[in-house]
């Protein structure tokens, strides 16, 4: 899913958009988790390759790269483009940039609620002071 998918669901509809995005992101961290998949999109990060060119470097057999950048491709991390008989594929930037995006949410999100406790945990603290507690 692209963020472009994401920021249009988020203006059609709010909860829709949520779950999408959610299942987006679990789809991206879920495709990241295997460490074959994490190997082949690390390298396609540094350097565009065919099916051809990830097998000869990885311990998997051509068919089993094909699976994997099919999972990957599926979650919005790479793409392909045609290039004579070979498909030559990449990480998708606008994939990784939605994947980015909703992981700086969720920082921000977890530290915003940490500073809050924080300064009520500190009032409540000044207020037992206060009051000689």
């Amino acid at each position: 899913m692209t963020s472009a998918t994401v920021t249009s669901a988020t203006v059609a509809s709010g909860t829709v958009a949520e779950d999408r995005e959610t299942s987006g992101i679990a789809g991206a961290l879920g495709a990241l988790g295997d460490p074959t998949r994490r190997a082949i999109f690390e390298h396609l990060a540094q350097c565009p390759s065919a099916v051809g060119e990830l097998a000869e470097l990885l311990p998997v057999t051509r068919p089993a790269v094909s699976q994997h950048l099919k999972v990957l491709k599926e979650a919005g991390l790479v793409e392909d483009r045609r290039d004579g008989a070979r498909r030559i594929y990449r990480v998708d930037p606008d994939g990784v940039q939605g994947l980015r995006d909703s992981l700086d949410r969720f920082w921000d999100n977890a530290l915003h609620s940490f500073k809050a406790r924080v300064e009520r945990d500190t009032r409540v603290a000044q207020g037992k002071e206060a009051s000689g507690a």
